[in-house]
């Protein structure tokens, strides 16, 4: 009998030894065993070395004066059009401000009267030279870049212009106002090329009544800075 309820003893012993040890995380008892350490660091996914390029900054941040020529058309109100070409000199005053002085020059050919008149000039042959001296404020509205095949880009410029002048015409100096817009291509760090459309107006009474000429120029040209 005592042998039994020893064997009893044993086996109700063993039974709540096991319980405790299964449910001690159940009810917050007791500490879980970390996981054993692995001896190897994990793997790298990104790699974080990345090749550098060289930059190289263009000198034309530090060059404010612009200088250059171009050529062009001129459309003289009733006198038709002819070739234009000049001069320009710009001072760049901020990144979007800049003065540009420029001289330029046409010839006004026969205007309809002339011709139907069959010879009555209304002015002599040197008064149809045009020379216009203009004084401008730009200001840069859309800097930018144009891309040029794989691997070219070229900063651009797209610039409102307007100013005022006097303009030698038809044997008078006349006063002059002109606005327009232009492109502007810099095709290295010193040299750009201009794509500009300019509308010259001035006061004109050749015809019999004064008016308001437009004469409308578009040319092309290149400048250095410095």
């Amino acid at each position: 009998m005592e042998s039994r309820f020893r064997v009893l003893f044993l086996i109700v012993a063993i039974v709540g030894l096991s319980g405790c040890a299964a449910t001690k995380n159940l009810f917050g008892f007791g500490q879980e065993e970390a996981p054993p350490t692995s001896a190897e660091p994990p793997g790298q996914v990104i790699d974080p070395q990345v090749e550098r390029r060289e930059v190289k900054e263009p000198s034309i941040d530090r060059e404010d004066f612009e200088i250059g020529a171009f050529v062009g058309i001129m459309g003289i109100e009733d006198f038709g059009s002819n070739v234009s070409y000049g001069v320009r000199l710009a001072y760049h005053m901020t990144e979007g401000f800049f003065l540009e002085g420029t001289i330029g020059q046409s010839e006004g050919g026969l205007t309809s009267f002339e011709v139907l008149s069959g010879g009555a000039s209304l002015i002599t042959d040197s008064e149809r030279t045009m020379t216009y001296y203009n004084l401008n404020l730009g200001y840069n509205i859309l800097p930018g870049e144009v891309f040029i095949g794989e691997g070219r880009a070229y900063n651009t410029n797209l610039y409102l212009i307007a100013g005022l002048g006097s303009t030698r015409f038809a044997g008078d100096d006349r006063f002059t106002v002109n606005f327009g817009a232009g492109y502007r291509l810099l095709l290295t760090d010193a040299v750009a090329l201009h794509l500009d459309f300019r509308d010259h107006l001035f006061d004109i009474d050749l015809l019999g009544e004064e008016k308001t000429a437009h004469n409308l120029e578009a040319h092309l040209g290149f400048t250095v800075f410095f």
